[in-house]
């Protein structure tokens, strides 16, 4: 069977290869459900990940890794993993793991400093050399 249109996905079993029907039995339903499992970040980073696509199934193979580093991190540490994640905007299986190999799981995230002070320096240009 052809696709309808160019660029398109497809969705019959028999056309995907055998590593990728593994994630055909997966529902969106099921993911939420095995995120909620590890808490309420983990599950939250998942919703946010299948928002963030056209299309919620393009998300599951990124969700589907994301749960599947519990088995080597822990549930403890992925939900802190997923928490440090949703706070700094980092919505993808990448992240999430890196965050979790470098130990940032465990660290704070250090506060924004809300007392900036500009820079003053002679080589820098003030806002009314723009004018």
């Amino acid at each position: 069977m052809r696709g309808s249109g160019n660029g398109r996905h497809t969705t019959l079993p028999e056309h995907m290869p055998s590593s990728h029907r593994r994630f055909a039995d997966w529902t969106l339903a099921k993911i939420l459900t095995e995120s909620g499992r590890v808490g309420p970040c983990a599950q939250l980073l998942c919703e946010k990940i299948l928002e963030d696509r056209p299309h919620p199934e393009q998300g599951f193979r990124s969700c589907m890794g994301i749960l599947g580093l519990e088995k080597h991190f822990g549930a403890q540490r992925l939900e802190a993993a997923a928490l440090r994640a949703l706070e700094i905007g980092a919505r993808n299986y990448g992240s999430v793991k890196s965050i979790l190999e470098k130990g940032l799981d465990g660290q704070p995230l250090r506060p924004r400093d809300s007392d900036h002070q500009p820079i003053d320096h002679g080589n820098i240009r003030g806002p009314d050399y723009y004018n």
